[in-house]
């Protein structure tokens, strides 16, 4: 196999058929195997099944966002370098954009596309054309050689150069079938998401705001409908969405809960002041903890009486404290409600289309650190409907913000 493909894990040198003893011009006869079986040096474990499978996904993101990029930065020489070479040389306007310096690619390139055309590779017209066969390096080339044409539109040249240097090493690894590791994953993800902005790609660029629109959920995230992360529990969120990725730069924070512990003990006071002050509008409604069903939540959990109680009255202690520093204090209200809990949730610029929710549902014997979270995107549909299997499906996150609205209409202010 060439150094391109997957490597095959080792054979064992003691068995049969590996032996230097062998006489000139004698076979070795292989062992006899079951139907099917394929023998136990070629055969990979579960182990190796899942290196192996490990390797594809990262790639397969890895070339989601380096077609992507290539897509945009072919568009963008296209429509800056044609109108100036086009009116003199027609359909050639990519070898006389290429010049003296890029003869050598830009022939090699026009070379492919005649062999692509005689074997019938074109199934686009689109893809008809010289330009469709120059790859990342050579449109950067473009670029770089015509920067005074680009500059009125693109005038992070640095920035530019940078994202495609990084994006060449993750190229490069794809390319070849080589190993792609997570580090370097992220970062050509992060790259390509920067250099799409620069590149003015318009508003539905991958984000790199708060949590990150990837490539991948931006292509079959509808098939979960606006769900864009599960976690196993309130830890495992926050290793990866730290409470100040979710809360810190937030123009309205909505939640609904017993507690709130992922805001009141991950988020500082000084934060939320901070938040509230800059124009920000927080509404938090709390379990009232003098109700009953804050009584039978402790029953549920198995905990002494009066514990869980006196938690939430401490964290709604600490928020008038907050409250009361504010200068608007009706930018930032409290609410408490006295119904059976049912869920918590975070409710993070939830008027608008980059939205983000944390939800999680409460299980009887489950504390909430405990429970499984489900991350839900507003703008992962824009709160539109999307079409899933030819149905009509609508996001989850419309169904918890008008949840939490009529619980909102239903609480009391707290003092």
């Amino acid at each position: 196999m060439g150094s391109g493909g997957l490597e095959l894990p080792p054979g064992d040198e003691g068995r049969e058929g590996s032996s230097t003893d062998v006489p000139p011009g004698a076979v070795s006869l292989a062992r006899p195997m079951n139907a099917g079986a394929i023998g136990p040096e070629l055969e990979w474990d579960a182990e190796a099944w899942h290196e192996v499978r490990t390797r594809a996904q990262r790639a397969g993101r890895a070339y989601i966002w380096l077609n992507l990029v290539e897509q945009r930065l072919r568009a963008v020489v296209a429509a800056v370098l044609r109108p100036v070479y086009e009116p003199v040389h027609g359909d050639d306007w990519v070898v006389a954009a290429a010049g003296p310096a890029g003869q050598e690619w830009v022939q090699r390139a026009v070379a492919v596309r005649e062999v692509s055309r005689r074997k019938g590779y074109l199934l686009d017209p689109a893809d008809d054309n010289v330009l469709s066969f120059l790859t990342l390096p050579q449109l950067r080339e473009l670029m770089v050689q015509h920067w005074p044409c680009f500059e009125p539109y693109v005038d992070e040249r640095r920035e530019v150069e940078l994202a495609l240097d990084e994006l060449e090493v993750t190229r490069n690894v794809v390319s070849r079938n080589r190993a792609l590791s997570e580090a370097v994953l992220n970062q050509a993800e992060r790259a390509a998401a920067r250099l799409l902005e620069v590149l003015g790609a318009g508003s539905d660029v991958p984000s790199t705001r708060r949590l990150p629109v990837d490539a991948v959920e931006d292509l079959v995230g509808d098939r979960y409908a606006d769900v864009v992360a599960v976690h196993s529990d309130r830890v495992r969120l926050l290793r990866q969405f730290p409470a100040e990725d979710l809360f810190g730069s937030a123009r309205r924070v909505d939640a609904l809960g017993i507690g709130l512990n992922l805001l009141v003990q991950n988020f500082s006071g000084r934060r939320l002041l901070r938040l509230a002050e800059a124009g920000g509008r927080v509404r938090l409604l709390f379990l009232n903890p003098a109700s009953s069903a804050i009584k039978r939540r402790e029953r549920e959990l198995g905990i002494k009486r009066g514990e869980l109680s006196r938690a939430v009255e401490m964290n709604i202690l600490h928020m008038r404290r907050v409250r009361a520093r504010l200068r608007d204090p009706g930018a930032f209200e409290i609410q408490v409600f006295d119904e059976t809990p049912r869920f918590t949730a975070y409710l993070v610029d939830g008027d608008g289309a980059d939205g983000i929710a944390v939800v999680q549902s409460y299980l009887r014997r489950t504390r909430g650190m405990e429970a499984p979270v489900l991350v839900l995107r507003n703008g992962r549909n824009g709160g539109r409907v999307v079409k899933s299997d030819q149905t009509d499906e609508g996001g989850l996150f419309p169904t918890y913000r008008e949840e939490f609205e009529l619980m909102w209409a239903d609480s009391r202010p707290v003092s």
